[in-house]
């Protein structure tokens, strides 16, 4: 097995469960698999956080406004793998509660950089946005339920 399939199979169930939980609105595990050692950047649908200290949290309040996870499938589109760096790119399909609303679907277009460290994959940046066809509009209603939260977001940290 190469380096880009070893590293598939070690993250990509991980990742599933990950965000399937954060989609459940449990931030933690979702924590867990980011590094705890900065340079961490997030370039979400809704916010944009630098440093742990900022990132960290936003996921609790990203998580605050998720329930009822029916269906998480992560479609990559390229990977790669090299020495002690990784990334990801791909489609995410959600169907999740925002908000307290009934579970609706959604996508996002997702690129996820990971650095080794102590043998693990932790992540040191995402970058999330709606995809630009025909799920868009359905994307970008499902963010709207965000409202305010989006601007709390990047006035927090």
């Amino acid at each position: 097995m190469d380096s880009q399939h070893e590293f598939l199979a070690a993250v990509m169930p991980r990742l599933t469960d990950v965000e399937a939980a954060l989609h459940n609105g449990d931030a933690e595990p979702r924590k867990a698999m980011w590094s705890g050692t900065d340079p961490v950047t997030l370039f979400g649908a809704v916010m944009t956080k630098i440093g742990r200290g900022q990132v960290a949290p936003a996921f609790d309040l990203l998580a605050s406004r998720f329930s009822n996870c029916t269906s998480f499938q992560y479609e990559v589109i390229a990977s790669g793998a090299s020495g002690d760096l990784a990334y990801i790119v791909g489609i995410e399909h959600t169907t999740a509660s925002i908000g307290g609303a009934a579970p609706e679907p959604y996508a996002l277009r997702v690129t996820t950089i990971f650095r080794r460290e102590d043998g693990e994959w932790k992540i040191v940046h995402r970058h999330g946005d709606a995809v630009p066809d025909g799920d868009r509009d359905a994307t970008l209603l499902q963010l709207s339920r965000f409202g305010e939260l989006g601007s709390t977001l990047d006035d927090a940290g």
